[in-house]
């Protein structure tokens, strides 16, 4: 009877261990896989997501020439790899309408968020509210702010892209004379550090010069804003002999110095697309355009957001797959590309964008 009762004890135990063992095995077989999924999507243990997968959103600061260019980039990128991309553009050129289009995707939950900041100590706040929602953040023209996103994709060192405006100014002035310098606005951050290289520059160089104010102007950005300023300027400051605008808009200031006839007397060198600044190369009111192609920039900052959203990284020496940014300078979270542009009444042609 104990030998009896002793092999009923065993195979009691024995069928409970078949028991737990095929209960573990069923557990393995289903939740560490749905958890292997998850974490390869949030972790990129896995070095080719496919990009379908991924939800990125581009934020452009307005609605114009420049960005609109720069949204066929975001297209391109669509057409060349499958990444789930797309534009938003704000309903007004501020902070507020860029912060309003940023929570939207917040809640949406989308995969990352590329933004141009109007101002970018401003998107602060919301930078960090999306990253903390799991969403990659990554800047284009924010170097400022680098520390406090994921990443910042710039086409060039800033400093040197603004020593191409004191040089090219100081060029056509013969390197004498008084100027006045413009950006879009006195919150954007890349405009007022090509606006500090290049006055830094002249100041070193050419002592013959003299900037009229202490800070930059102001042009909004706009055509309009340019002409109107530059008025203001020739009034105050009539034997003014140079501008540059470090917003895409000095064909405004081309506009003023026609209207006064002054476009012999007095050089614009201005941040521009070849399609908004063709026609002052050609007849002389502009001295020289400089540029980076903003749809190469769109096409390099949303492809690093996605490598970044899939768990892959972006180093020195990565490749963002289109020109100028195929080898890229990472340096204290800025991602740096050699894509500058200097355009003339010489080549100005040579560009269709």
């Amino acid at each position: 009877m104990k030998m009896k009762k002793l092999v009923s004890v065993l195979l009691c135990i024995m069928l409970a261990a078949a028991m737990v063992t095929g209960c573990g095995s069923s557990d393995a077989g289903s939740g560490t896989g749905d958890k292997k999924t998850k974490e390869t999507k949030e972790t990129g243990e896995e070095k080719t997501a496919d990009p379908e997968e991924y939800q990125v959103v581009m934020v452009v600061k307005q609605s114009d020439s420049w960005f609109d260019d720069m949204a066929t980039g975001v297209e391109q990128l669509k057409k060349d790899t499958g990444l789930n991309v797309s534009v938003q553009v704000p309903e007004t050129g501020d902070a507020a309408s860029q912060i309003s289009i940023m929570e939207d995707l917040i809640a949406q939950g989308v995969d990352a968020i590329c933004v141009v900041p109007n101002d970018p100590e401003a998107l602060v706040p919301t930078i960090e509210k999306a990253r903390e929602s799991g969403i990659v953040v990554v800047t284009h023209e924010a170097p400022g702010i680098a520390g406090d996103v994921d990443l910042d994709v710039e086409a060039f060192v800033n400093e040197e892209f603004g020593q191409l405006f004191g040089e090219k100014l100081a060029s056509a002035m013969d390197g004498k004379g008084k100027y006045a310098g413009f950006v879009g606005g006195l919150t954007m951050e890349t405009h007022m550090a090509w606006y500090k290289a290049a006055v830094a520059y002249i100041e070193e160089n050419y002592p013959d010069m003299e900037c009229v104010s202490k800070e930059p102007y102001e042009d909004g950005n706009s055509i309009d804003g340019a002409h109107d300023k530059a008025l203001e300027i020739l009034k105050a400051y009539p034997d003014i002999k140079g501008f540059f605008d470090c917003s895409a808009q000095g064909g405004g200031i081309c506009e003023t110095l026609q209207e006064k006839n002054k476009t012999d007397d007095i050089k614009v060198v201005s941040l521009a697309l070849p399609s908004m600044s063709a026609t002052y190369l050609e007849d002389g009111s502009m001295a020289a355009g400089l540029a980076w192609r903003p749809a190469d920039a769109g096409y390099a900052t949303c492809y690093a957001a996605y490598l970044l959203a899939s768990g892959q990284k972006v180093e020195t020496g990565t490749d963002l797959k289109i020109t100028g940014y195929e080898e890229m300078e990472v340096k204290d979270g800025v991602a740096y590309g050699n894509a500058p542009l200097e355009f003339s009444s010489d080549n100005i042609n040579d560009y269709n964008f």
